[in-house]
């Protein structure tokens, strides 16, 4: 009997000290004493966890990071595309996500995986390519709704990738080279328009100073000479050639007014 003193305080120690846990900032402990859930988390710190009288359950506070899967997805107009997400979430409420949900990471990556295929089924191709940021912010407030009574808040969700068919790739190739060639015949015909009034505003100060021609002519024959060419360029004005041609008239004609056939 005297031996069993020392015995049981050692038991008793080494029970109290197994009974003793560290928690990191990040980590919360939810205690079941007895199969009931303690009103408040304990931790960070020291803490004690009596077994088998309590249990606990770990729960980090951390930001969390989980990649969908890439999903089949059918837009609206009827285009079957490959689509994966991140998205980044942490849990706010450790009694909640071990009370309300089973396995929290398992269960949050269903949600998402069936929220990516309902959200991008309801829009179209081109929504989906040049809109992601605001699917994004409608895939986080849905996700962020369901999560919430599971102590979860979704911070963002991100489209990662978008994989197209190999014939969609290559219609949407031909619909931007068409859509480039339709601004460059829009630019090509407003240069036309633009360069036709200034050519009507030009012949307009010719013919109220009809000495510019001249001017022009002379210019022209400048800038020929300065090209080192062999080229002899001689300026006809075109009164000279309607003198001429009238001139050819009177002759055919002849004496009596008529023409002179051959």
């Amino acid at each position: 009997m005297p031996y069993l003193t020392p015995i049981a305080l050692l038991i008793i120690a080494l029970y109290l000290i197994s009974s003793i846990k560290i928690l990191p900032e990040y980590d919360r402990a939810v205690i079941f004493r007895l199969g009931r859930v303690l009103s408040t988390p304990k931790g960070p710190g020291l803490i004690l966890v009596f077994r088998p009288i309590d249990r606990m359950v770990r729960i980090s506070l951390r930001l969390e990071t989980l990649e969908v899967p890439a999903q089949d997805v059918v837009t609206r107009d009827n285009v079957t595309v490959k689509v994966n997400a991140v998205i980044f979430f942490r849990v706010i409420d450790p009694k909640r996500a071990v009370i309300q949900v089973a396995k929290y990471l398992y269960t949050t990556s269903q949600l998402a995986q069936t929220s990516l295929r309902s959200v991008l089924g309801q829009v179209e191709l081109d929504e989906l390519l040049s809109e992601r940021e605001k699917l994004n912010l409608r895939l986080q407030s849905l996700l962020d709704q369901d999560t919430e009574p599971w102590g979860i808040k979704v911070s963002k969700v991100e489209v990662k990738q978008v994989d197209l068919p190999e014939q969609m790739i290559r219609a949407i190739a031909r619909q931007a080279e068409a859509e480039r060639e339709k601004r460059a015949k829009i630019i090509h015909a407003e240069g036309e328009y633009v360069a036709a009034e200034k050519l009507a505003l030009a012949a307009e100060l010719i013919q109220r100073q009809p000495v510019a021609i001249q001017l022009r002519y002379l210019q022209t024959l400048v800038e020929i000479g300065t090209e080192k060419n062999t080229t002899v360029v001689f300026p006809l004005p075109i009164d000279i050639l309607s003198a001429i041609s009238k001139a050819l008239e009177k002759v055919n004609r002849g004496p009596g007014g008529s023409s002179n056939g051959l």
